[in-house]
């Protein structure tokens, strides 16, 4: 038997929306299903961090680390 759902909303911007159903599309997943998978895994990246705030500022220091990479490289 499968495992029981709840279900949750959440509001987007329409622009996002349009992105994700273009994605799930080419994943050939449904949009639910994309979404549902997101979020347990940045779920599960917040579990990890701690906090939203940490996992932001993580997040955003590797990018910075990556973009200094390159500059350095060229």
């Amino acid at each position: 038997m499968g495992e029981w759902k709840a279900q949750i909303s959440i509001r987007v911007r329409q622009d996002l929306r349009r992105d994700m159903e273009a994605f799930a599309e080419r994943e050939r997943r449904k949009l639910g299903n994309l979404g549902e998978q997101l979020v347990e895994w940045a779920f599960a990246q917040l579990k990890v961090a701690g906090s939203l705030d940490r996992l932001l500022k993580y997040q955003l220091g590797k990018r910075e680390e990556k973009k200094q990479q390159r500059q350095s490289v060229k």
